[in-house]
């Protein structure tokens, strides 16, 4: 016999831990649109901003980040996750960089530069470093973790304002609000530009440890597990998707947006701080929760649990104990933890359903209903407090609080009707 050649594939150097981590810290950077309401705090009087002029950049940077992760997810499918989390990373720098700028040189303007740097570009900017930073991480890892680590990956985002908040009303109180978006904007471009050089996914034909194999095709066909955007948009399920992701996230961005506002100045502080805290832990705790006792039933529980927190928020009135300081930051640690269930539960719920080949791409389309939500919701509650709406309405947040808790209901109701696609397809020939 001759010499035979024994070709055997290097072993794969597991990275998934790496890329988890590199992708959540990359989040802690970009999650500085939670504290918008801080910033939103310190723009000094003698800009003339009401109280929606204030919700107008966080909500311009809500729909366009919502928007540019089909083009970004795209984009990581594509050109990989580092180069489209290092465009992220600038775009939110430059786009700060930018909004400072016009504060401190163009004040006569400065709502028109805020929705330029920061709802625009750094909304963008955003989009590109969120749509890179998990699809990399989940693909390390079985279909049994997918939960845990889209949920470790986006607490990044959630826990965010647990240092942002802190530090922004420093700076603000020490070198006033523009050269603090400033120090922040350059800040967020480096770490950002360095953590996405971490971002890998794995080699193609690669298959995660502990993965389970198909099941058997029966009668020659087997169930479809990857779709295409175009045959993801054709499922009612994507739809009903959606919906639910617009009133659940839509809910919790609006508080987001005002939480500031949550008491007295030093108690909002405290309950912006208690909210990211409970928006980063529920994340990771609904990605525990869901592999456990799958997507559904979670997504019931915290949609529910949100609708309660949102009405007792409606109550927290001054010289009440719901009123108090402590009472405010629980609720709003509760706010957060449902809020941010939802950024773990429909990334996995699209993995899920219309598989990971395309979960770039899918993922942004799912997650405009974040955007869209956030950017209606936010704004609501602006014209509510401004008497835009009702007239009695004005000086408060109730009825806006009232109406995201009824959305809220409905879609715990429309979840019950969830399901997975069951589209068929030709069995591969073995």
């Amino acid at each position: 016999m001759g010499e035979q050649l024994a070709v055997s594939a290097a072993p794969v150097r597991n990275r998934g831990w790496t890329v988890t981590f590199a992708g959540m810290g990359i989040n802690l950077a970009l999650g500085v649109l939670y504290s918008w309401s801080i910033i939103a705090g310190g723009i000094p009087a003698e800009w003339n901003w009401d109280q929606s002029d204030k919700q107008w950049p966080y909500a311009v940077a809500c729909i366009v980040f919502s928007l540019i992760m089909v083009l970004a997810g795209r984009m990581q499918d594509r050109l990989g996750p580092r180069v489209v989390a290092t465009i992220g990373g600038v775009l939110v720098g430059v786009g700060m960089v930018a909004a400072a700028l016009c504060g401190i040189y163009v004040p006569d303007h400065t709502l028109v530069g805020f929705i330029i740097g920061f709802g625009v570009l750094a909304g963008a900017g955003i989009g590109f470093g969120y749509a890179s930073a998990t699809p990399p991480a989940v693909k390390w890892f079985s279909a049994a973790r997918t939960g845990l680590i889209a949920g470790l990956v986006v607490s990044g985002f959630g826990l965010a304002s647990v240092y942002v908040a802190p530090l922004a009303t420093w700076l603000i109180g020490t070198v006033g609000l523009s050269s603090t978006v400033l120090v922040l904007g350059i800040g967020f471009l480096v770490v950002v530009c360095i953590l996405a050089q971490l971002l890998a996914p794995p080699p193609d034909g690669y298959v995660p440890e502990g993965t389970l194999p198909a099941p058997k095709p029966v009668g020659g066909v087997a169930k479809k597990e990857e779709f295409t955007p175009g045959e993801m948009l054709g499922t009612w399920q994507f739809y009903l998707v959606w919906f639910l992701y617009a009133c659940g996230a839509g809910a919790g961005l609006m508080v987001i947006s005002v939480a500031k506002t949550l008491g007295k100045a030093e108690a909002g502080v405290i309950a912006v701080v208690a909210l990211a805290i409970g928006n980063g832990t529920g994340r990771i705790v609904a990605g525990i929760l869901s592999d456990k006792l799958g997507r559904k039933a979670t997504l019931i529980l915290f949609l529910v649990f949100q609708a309660v927190m949102v009405v007792g928020l409606s109550q927290a009135k001054p010289d009440t104990a719901l009123g108090s300081a402590a009472a405010l930051a629980a609720m709003a640690a509760l706010v957060g933890a449902n809020y941010g269930s939802n950024l773990s539960l429909f990334p996995s719920i699209a993995k899920d359903f219309y598989g990971l080949k395309h979960f770039g791409v899918n993922y942004g389309l799912v997650f405009t209903a974040w955007g869209v939500g956030g950017f209606m919701l936010a704004k609501f509650a602006g014209w509510v407090y401004d008497g835009k709406i009702f007239e009695a309405s004005k000086g408060s947040f109730a009825f806006a609080y009232y109406t995201s808790a009824a959305l809220l209901v409905v879609a715990a109701i429309l979840t019950l009707l969830l399901k997975a696609p069951h589209q068929k397809v030709e069995a591969a020939a073995t």
